[in-house]
């Protein structure tokens, strides 16, 4: 890519907004998990009681479906950003080549 290609994209204020909007969602998508992935950690840590506890009278514990839920959570995420990229952001890029190549 030459370098005038360049500084045309990084001109343009849809490149801008692109690296506003992917930055954003990615930190907020990556604090969900780690909140989610941390809280769950905590619980082992400072609540085994809670998660060790019957969940139906018989041997399935609440940690199991809590650990589930954790790793379930990490491909709802990763779903979620996904689809934005596939939708929102690949539009942003293909307006923003169409602009610069003018």
């Amino acid at each position: 890519m030459a370098a005038s290609s360049l500084e045309a994209i990084q001109k343009n204020p849809k490149y801008h907004q692109l690296v506003t909007q992917r930055g954003s969602l990615s930190i907020w998508l990556s604090a969900a998990m780690c909140v989610i992935y941390f809280g769950f950690i905590l619980l082992v840590a400072f609540a085994p009681g809670f998660l060790g506890a019957s969940l139906t009278g018989g041997v399935t514990t609440v940690g199991i479906p809590l650990g589930l839920a954790v790793i379930v959570s990490a491909f709802v995420l990763t779903g979620v950003y996904v689809y934005r990229a596939n939708g929102t952001y690949d539009t942003l890029t293909q307006q923003i080549i169409k602009e610069t190549m003018k």
